[in-house]
């Protein structure tokens, strides 16, 4: 794994004696893209803002690449950038003029880096076409663009799919994917759109109420969502034995519970259970489980709610 880039120890951030967030602990690591999952009002703005250093924790601490007084993170500030919220664009400029402004701006001298960036998010062909005639989507790209200036090696992204098209969804996600392989860059990422998550990241925080509720990687989520006959029986042992001897599968697990998951047939639900009441096998449950990411969310918050 890569070298943590951000290490976060109980931070915690009070607004008007409410805890909007309590005791975050995460761990960001080099080349990977974090996807921030929670509720509105859960917490997420709240972070990326700490972590941007728009805003400052009530308690704990956290380290930004192994640096962790006040003035080594102000220090460390200069390798990661953000979009939160609204990207700063004026509607008035090109692509080019917004860029070129916010360049000078922050003293970077690289003229030719305007063109290299623009190439990079797709809106090399913008010409001389102003911002405010551009579609969301080039404008999300655009609001990136400003924050790829400095070069970082770690981007904070709030909800940047957030009302696009479905080919502004595809060009964002593209365009993250790239960045992440190409420059070892760390992103984190909030979104409603845990469809596209799923499709975008490599791990993934669930936030709710404040609170770090699970931290995993797809790996992880794939394994937790992983889809597979349920099979319930008076004789687990009986059911695993044709299970291998017939149907010569030991893709399979005895659970606690007695009952048995199947990852192999699931496109031939018949077949299994035919197999298995003619070997003998009594079922006492017999159906086809496994999550989506936003069920297994839910499940976590405890309860269907809007995401």
């Amino acid at each position: 794994m890569g070298e943590i880039i951000l290490k976060t120890n109980d931070l915690t951030k009070v607004f008007n004696k409410h805890k909007v967030l309590q005791n975050v602990s995460i761990e960001l690591r080099e080349g990977r893209i974090y996807g921030l999952i929670g509720e509105n009002g859960a917490g997420k703005s709240t972070l990326m803002k700490i972590i941007s250093g728009i805003s400052f924790p009530t308690e704990g601490s956290y380290e930004l690449f192994g640096k962790s007084t006040e003035r080594e993170i102000q220090a460390q500030r200069k390798r990661i950038a953000s979009m939160i919220e609204q990207p700063a664009i004026s509607p008035d400029m090109t692509a080019k003029g917004n860029l070129k402004y916010h360049r000078l701006m922050r003293g970077i001298p690289n003229e030719e880096l305007e063109d290299e960036i623009l190439q990079l998010v797709g809106l090399a062909h913008t010409n001389k076409k102003k911002a405010k005639h551009f579609s969301l989507g080039m404008k999300q790209r655009l609001g990136i663009a400003i924050a790829l200036l400095t070069n970082p090696e770690l981007l904070i992204l709030d909800e940047p799919v957030n009302g696009l098209d479905p080919m502004g969804v595809v060009e964002i996600r593209q365009l993250l994917r790239r960045l992440c392989e190409e420059r070892q860059m760390t992103i984190l990422i909030s979104s409603h759109n845990l469809p596209e998550l799923y499709q975008t990241t490599t791990d993934y925080i669930i936030i709710h109420k404040g609170q770090i509720i699970k931290q995993l990687t797809q790996q992880q989520l794939d394994d937790a969502c992983r889809h597979y006959i349920r099979i319930g029986c008076t004789a687990p042992e009986h059911c695993a034995s044709v299970l291998e001897t017939v149907l010569a599968t030991q893709n399979f697990q005895v659970m606690p519970d007695q009952t048995i998951k199947l990852y192999d047939y699931l496109d031939n639900l018949g077949l299994v259970s035919t197999t298995l009441f003619k070997n003998g096998v009594v079922i006492t449950q017999f159906n086809l489980q496994g999550d989506t990411l936003e069920n297994y969310f839910l499940t976590l918050i405890g309860g269907e709610r809007h995401v």
